[in-house]
């Protein structure tokens, strides 16, 4: 099942989950903010991010990229080219970028998630794969059917 598929069907998910004031948004660019203001910068392509209402008409109206600091989740798919990539560059890309958490779905069989949340200047703390049902408190109260994401 393609990967656009899913990253809807997680999105759905968490909707109703959301705070406030926050969407999901799949597949658009964000400035990691990695280098100095004026240098070229440093942008991702994340499946599926949180962010606020507020900075998806900031980027609207200024016709820019989603930065960082506007980020609350980032979620990542992992295919069989991108393993490494998810779990190890953009795990520290995202730590160092300041975006509070990521998520790494993982949809080989059991597919499991690795829920990872900042920790000061650690970077960020995995939590264990979870396989089944995701249930979490942080960044908001949600629960995800893991294996609905395979139907």
């Amino acid at each position: 099942m393609p990967t656009n598929f899913r990253r809807r069907t997680l999105a759905h998910q968490l909707r109703p989950h959301l705070p406030d004031g926050y969407k999901t948004v799949a597949e658009t660019d964000v400035d990691l903010e990695l280098v100095p203001p004026g240098e070229p910068g440093f942008s991702r392509r994340p499946d599926l991010m949180i962010t606020t209402k507020a900075a998806l008409a900031r980027v609207d109206h200024d016709e820019d990229m989603l930065r960082a600091n506007e980020i609350l989740l980032v979620v990542e798919i992992v295919s069989p080219g991108s393993k490494r990539t998810d779990y190890a560059t953009k795990h520290d890309e995202y730590a160092d970028a300041g975006i509070p958490f990521y998520w790494i779905l993982d949809l080989d069989d059991p597919i499991s998630l690795v829920a990872c949340h900042q920790a000061g200047d650690l970077g960020y703390q995995d939590a264990p794969a979870v396989t089944g049902k995701f249930r979490t408190t942080e960044p908001f109260p949600a629960e995800i059917d893991l294996a609905a994401l395979l139907d």
